[in-house]
């Protein structure tokens, strides 16, 4: 459905992204994820056809982005991270225009739908619009001609938590009508209830690209013993498993697979305080994947640090704004 090989987009500043290469399979929801400057915009543009890649290929069906960029947009719902609308429109009128550059139908269901769903008020100027109402109509733009495949950066920015899961409610719902969904974002909590696959982008460079389902198995949940004395305090922080000492008898113990052996080894120590706390994915990423000079703990054993590709050049964000009608908004 996507698929992107050995592409290139660099600035003359040296930044930008270098040799991606990713599939994204037809009815996947896939998770784009990185910091912000990671590159994850950029990637998005070539995908559009907006920007000329400085080498590789990115196709949508088999159709290159660059050299057919129109056709890749009337297949997509888009929704860019920084929306430029016309101010001067009405949200009503605006959408109104998005139709018939589209040649949809006016007024269709879906449309309505939408607008009642995220209780936008179409009838407010663009220019009085909140930040967040700005994003609920760059939402429904996205989504209302009801596309086979939606890339969408940072698509709850803006909303409040409410919205944010109404949102992802109708991505598990077009998830289940077997679209296509690129999702891009730093806010792990989406990616891990909607996405299948992940790919985490750094420095313009993939450095992984997991199952959900395989990073959640990984996650690791520490524990705060307290000891009764400093000698079994002691006893722990120098087992096998990791563990670091803290002040007041207290051991911070970190577990992936072998409670077994933390909890025989705690039955023959005087224990007289427990406490845990579950890592979230974004823990996982992060141990998992962390810098290429230190040592990263996985299963809750010591082990050696892991090499992850990288660069000395910084991912960046295009400069140009994308506009609700040309590039913006929901433009297939």
């Amino acid at each position: 459905m996507i698929e992107v090989h050995n592409l290139t987009q660099t600035y003359p500043s040296g930044r930008g992204v270098f040799d991606l290469d990713f599939t994204i399979e037809k009815g996947e929801v896939f998770g784009y994820l990185g910091p912000n400057g990671a590159g994850k915009t950029t990637t998005i543009r070539s995908l559009l056809g907006f920007t000329n890649p400085s080498r590789g290929s990115a196709a949508v069906n088999g159709i290159d982005c660059r050299r057919h960029p129109e056709q890749i947009q009337n297949m997509i719902g888009y929704l860019p991270g920084e929306i430029a609308f016309f101010e001067h429109m009405t949200g009503s009128g605006f959408l109104k225009f998005l139709e018939n550059l589209r040649r949809t139908q006016a007024g269709s269901r879906k449309k309505e739908e939408l607008i009642n769903l995220f209780e936008l008020d179409d009838r407010q100027k663009i220019s009085k619009m909140s930040k967040g109402m700005k994003q609920k109509l760059g939402i429904v733009a996205a989504f209302m001609h009801d596309p086979d495949i939606y890339i969408l950066d940072e698509p709850t920015s803006g909303l409040d938590p409410f919205m944010q899961n109404i949102f992802i409610d109708l991505l598990e719902q077009e998830k289940l009508r077997g679209k296509t969904i690129m999702l891009s974002s730093h806010i792990f909590e989406e990616v891990q209830r909607i996405c299948s696959r992940a790919g985490i982008v750094r420095e313009g460079r993939i450095v992984a690209i997991e199952d959900i389902a395989a990073l959640n198995t990984m996650k690791q949940r520490t524990y705060t013993v307290t000891l009764g004395n400093e000698k079994d305090a002691d006893i722990l922080a120098d087992s096998p498993l990791v563990a670091v000492k803290h002040a007041n008898r207290q051991v911070l113990v970190t577990v992936g697979e072998n409670y077994r052996e933390l909890f025989t080894l705690l039955a023959k120590l005087e224990v007289t305080g427990f406490s845990s706390q579950q890592q979230s994915l974004e823990d996982v990423f992060m141990k998992y994947y962390g810098t290429e000079d230190s040592g990263t703990k996985l299963g809750g054993r010591k082990t050696a640090g892991k090499n992850t590709a990288g660069s000395n050049s910084a991912g960046n964000k295009s400069d140009g704004r994308d506009t609700g009608a040309e590039k913006g908004a929901g433009h297939e």
